[in-house]
């Protein structure tokens, strides 16, 4: 399938200035003309609206930090459907290593007409609770009280970072309607920035010049937008946020005692700065740390694919991934080697380690996980990235390895990688690639049922996933068993027992429970009415949006589903009539489905199916899903009826 994504990069130093009369980083005074309004403008249905917003990022001249000042006011329609803007939450960075992120100050506000007057409540210590998510990152919450429907919001807050090599992502379009947003960033000019713009929306006003300001001169670039609408998101999107207006800087050079340093400006120059990186290059250049614990088996295989499949085995099985995502090591491989654990980087590169030591041509491939984003194919810089994994290339033929899951294969990996692009780094060049994921997912239920003399139906269920699909399942089951199962419930409404879940020996994720429900047959005189897939039956079409579509259509993997359930008729009954059969595929055979009814002796046994050949369509396709899920909904609704003989 062909593949279609736009990305905008806008060379913000060409353009012009036209903003002259626009005044930025100024915050409107407080109208009791806001409490009094019953809706928004942009958006009649919006349970809220951000009246203003300013990100305001300075570089400073004397430090190098970078500070973040935040200042937003918010109008409450609904606050039963505006739960985002109940609390406040600011995240800050610490690398252990001496350098971290600090709250300067914060103010927040909540305001209330009572009696025709502005009721002011200020949110104090108290409301606020300190959480630590992890060793880095620490999220400081603050609880807005006092919040009704009608109630504006106001808070400002400012941050002092040193990680000043890559400013935060800021987008411009969020879930919230916004009458006003604005973007600023300030650096020194003996600092130099690349900004990467991306999206559809344009600034209303903007200004990108130097300037005479804090002292020093500078290089400002100021963005303001007016009545952005809230963003739509569309479902079979791997990463909505793609596709929202968004602005990032990242360093590429600085001028200080009359000495030019540059930063990445290729992705040439990305790779020959992390080839001699100690927490990159340097873990997987030497192979002293690894030669004494691969296994004497792997290393005296003579096939080197066989030897990169024991390898990945070796790594993945004796090594736990952290959950931690980077293309830089943690601690390095000598601390993973000792304490068994480490991220993404650790293990990766340890594989990689070992391949090379081996023998094998093996590189590292950056990428960004579907949750960081796209690449941004025309603006090179390491903030691209979050992600590591292995290529070895056996026989002129490319392998991907990825051994931060337990089911991973070669060329099966986490859904998460599967996003588009990667930076391939060999030892002398640096190429970009296409990674598209062509292994097929399975996902297969059964149900061997029998209908009961006294009106119930019970049976047993299989629920079996295969290729991507095992690996993901797997991999949530490890991270809450007991949410996991209850699921089932959740999604079926049906009462299951003795659920079991595990890895079959060919890597396949099966999980078997047995039923029993009252509730599947609706008696109507004397007949019985059942649909004939029981609980498995499709209620609705998932491709159900009514607005053009505007994305593109993901679904990471080819995929197939197949329902088998088998009916066993109590003695003394027949069928009335078996539900129609229907089969639909498209022109070029990339989305089909089957449904078939057949009555054996005193069984019915009904089998759906459907099958989509590629990863990911353009939108154009999704006229073909919407009718052909209509179909699967249509079919998928019949019932059938049992008489008495």
């Amino acid at each position: 399938m062909r593949k279609i994504f736009f990305v905008l990069y806008f060379t913000v130093s060409t353009v012009a200035v036209y903003a002259q009369k626009h005044e930025f980083l100024k915050m409107p005074k407080f109208d009791i003309e806001d409490l009094k309004k019953t809706k928004s403008e942009i958006d009649e249905k919006a349970p809220a609206e951000t009246l203003y917003r300013s990100i305001h990022y300075h570089i400073d001249n004397s430090t190098g930090n970078y500070v973040k000042k935040v200042k937003y006011r918010i109008k409450i329609y609904d606050k039963d459907k505006a739960e985002d803007w109940m609390n406040l939450e600011i995240s800050l960075y610490d690398n252990n290593q001496g350098s971290r992120e600090m709250l300067n100050s914060i103010k927040a506000y909540v305001y209330n007409l009572e009696d025709g007057k502005i009721a002011e409540t200020k949110v104090d210590k108290s409301s606020k609770f300190r959480s630590k998510e992890n060793k880095y990152i620490t999220t400081n919450k603050f609880a807005f009280p006092n919040i009704k429907n009608g109630s504006v919001i106001e808070f400002q807050y400012e941050i002092t970072s040193p990680f000043s090599y890559e400013i935060p992502l800021t987008y411009i379009e969020t879930d919230t309607p916004s009458e006003y947003t604005e973007y600023v960033f300030e650096s020194p000019i003996n600092m130099s920035y690349n900004i990467d713009f991306r999206g559809s929306l344009s600034p209303k006003y903007k200004k990108v010049a130097e300037e005479n300001i804090y002292g020093a001169q500078y290089k400002t670039y100021r963005f303001a937008y007016e009545n952005v609408k809230g963003f739509k998101r569309e479902k079979f999107v791997k990463n909505n946020d793609n596709y929202r207006t968004q602005i990032r800087a990242e360093l590429h050079s600085t001028f200080f005692n009359n000495g030019l340093k540059n930063y990445t400006s290729t992705w040439e120059d990305i790779r020959k700065k992390l080839w001699e990186d100690d927490e990159f290059g340097n873990q997987y250049k030497k192979d002293r740390l690894v030669k004494e614990i691969i296994p004497k088996n792997i290393s005296e295989e003579k096939d080197q694919h066989k030897k990169a499949n024991l390898l990945l085995d070796f790594v993945k099985n004796s090594y736990t991934w952290n959950e931690r995502y980077g293309f830089r090591t943690d601690n390095g491989i000598k601390d993973l080697i000792k304490n068994k654990t480490g991220n993404t980087a650790d293990l990766n590169l340890l594989l990689l380690n070992t391949m090379r030591s081996e023998g094998i041509k093996a590189y590292p491939i950056l990428i960004s996980t579907i949750g960081h984003g796209y690449v941004n194919l025309t603006f090179p810089n390491l903030g691209n990235f979050n992600y590591v994994m292995v290529c070895a290339e056996i026989d002129k033929k490319i392998y991907l390895y990825d051994a931060t899951s337990k089911q991973a294969k070669e060329d099966l990996l986490p859904a998460r990688v599967w996003n588009n692009n990667g930076l391939l780094l060999r030892d002398d060049k640096a190429e970009l690639i296409s990674l598209t994921n062509i292994k097929e997912s399975y996902n297969s239920h059964t149900v061997k049922a029998k209908i009961n003399t006294d009106g119930t139906v019970s049976g047993i269920y299989q629920d079996q996933d295969e290729g991507m699909g095992a690996l993901n399942a797997k991999e949530r089951f490890d991270e809450n068993q007991d949410k996991y199962k209850k699921e089932y419930k959740e999604v079926f409404s049906v009462d299951f027992d003795n659920i079991n879940s595990r890895t079959l020996d060919g890597g396949e994720f099966r999980s078997t429970m047995s039923f029993s429900s009252n509730n599947m047959i609706d008696n109507l005189g004397k007949r019985k009415i059942i649909n004939p897939l029981l609980f498995l039956h499709q209620t609705k079409n998932d491709f159900d949006q009514e607005e053009a579509r505007k994305y593109m259509i993901d679904f990471i993997s080819p995929m197939s589903k197949t329902k088998v359930v088998e009916i066993e008729i109590p003695e003394g009954y027949d069928i009335a009539e078996l539900p129609k059969s229907k089969k639909i595929v498209t022109e070029d055979k990339e989305i089909s489905y089957s449904y078939t009814v057949e009555k054996k002796d005193n069984k019915i046994i009904t089998v759906s199916e459907y099958t989509i050949a590629s990863a990911d369509y353009p939108k154009e396709y999704y006229p073909a899903f919407k009718q052909i899920w209509k179909v699967i909904s249509d079919s998928e609704s019949q019932v059938m009826s049992l008489i008495k003989k």
